[in-house]
């Protein structure tokens, strides 16, 4: 069995080293899924606490910055840009995500922690409404760049 890369000679965790490669653009795109009544969904425009999900955007843009300080071993990446788009559907609200970096590594955290954080913040916004609201279908879209290639579900 070949060596995890997070992993030393000791069997301990690790930051994988990335100094040897290539900054390279990279870009990925993640996906969440709230799910939530019609009522909750009519009653967006109205929310007692304010825009869902204008306060959620600035939310997954936020989280999408912090990533390395919340995953272990992340790195640090220079972000060149993030979006977190929604659309509201019959049962909930879609939630796509876009990071792009000029790096060493990949960005797939970055767009996966801003969908989360993006549908944890509407829930936050919305549970007021209801406390049966879903967070669900969180993954990664696609991913292009580095080593490994392109990626796309």
């Amino acid at each position: 069995m070949s060596q995890l890369s997070h992993y030393n000679d000791a069997g301990e965790a690790r930051m994988v080293d990335v100094s040897a490669k290539s900054d390279t653009r990279r870009t990925a795109r993640a996906h969440a899924f709230v799910k939530m009544s019609c009522e909750v969904l009519d009653a967006l425009p109205k929310n007692p606490k304010g825009d869902p999900l204008g306060v959620a955007r600035v939310a997954g843009i936020l989280a999408a910055k912090q990533t390395a300080q919340l995953i272990p071993m992340c790195h640090s990446l220079p972000l060149s840009r993030v979006d977190v788009d929604f659309a509201i559907e019959d049962g909930g609200i879609r939630i796509t995500t876009l990071a792009i970096t000029t790096a060493p590594t990949g960005v797939e955290m970055e767009a996966l922690t801003a969908a989360s954080v993006a549908a944890l913040t509407v829930y936050d916004m919305t549970k007021a409404l209801d406390k049966r609201i879903e967070i669900q279908d969180i993954y990664l879209l696609e991913k292009t760049g580095g080593k490994s290639g392109d990626f796309h579900r």
